[in-house]
């Protein structure tokens, strides 16, 4: 089965240091959406949940030590984390150290 690529949702990331497109098929982003969250804030959320994964696996899931910088990073976005979920890493994903 393949989808028409016409029913796909095509969004601009802008950042400091350029801007990239991402785009999503239109259904993906409405089973993702909870109640009548945008397809920018369904991005959002898993922008957030992506990058709090990488750095929680980086911060404690990798062999050998990890820098103070890195810690200092994952604290930040595990903070960010819960301001934009309301709880936090471990009690949305049941993994928690």
């Amino acid at each position: 089965m393949s989808t028409d690529k016409s029913d796909a949702v095509t969004l601009t990331i802008d950042g400091p240091d350029g801007e990239d497109q991402v785009t999503l098929p239109s259904g993906l982003l409405e089973m993702l959406a909870e109640g009548e969250e945008s397809a920018a804030e369904v991005v959002g959320d898993l922008a957030m949940f992506g990058c709090a994964q990488r750095i929680h696996a980086t911060v404690h899931h990798s062999e050998g030590g990890v820098d103070e910088e890195l810690e200092a990073i994952e604290e930040t976005t595990m903070d960010l984390f819960e301001e934009r979920f309301g709880a936090t890493y471990g009690e949305l994903t049941g993994h928690q150290h």
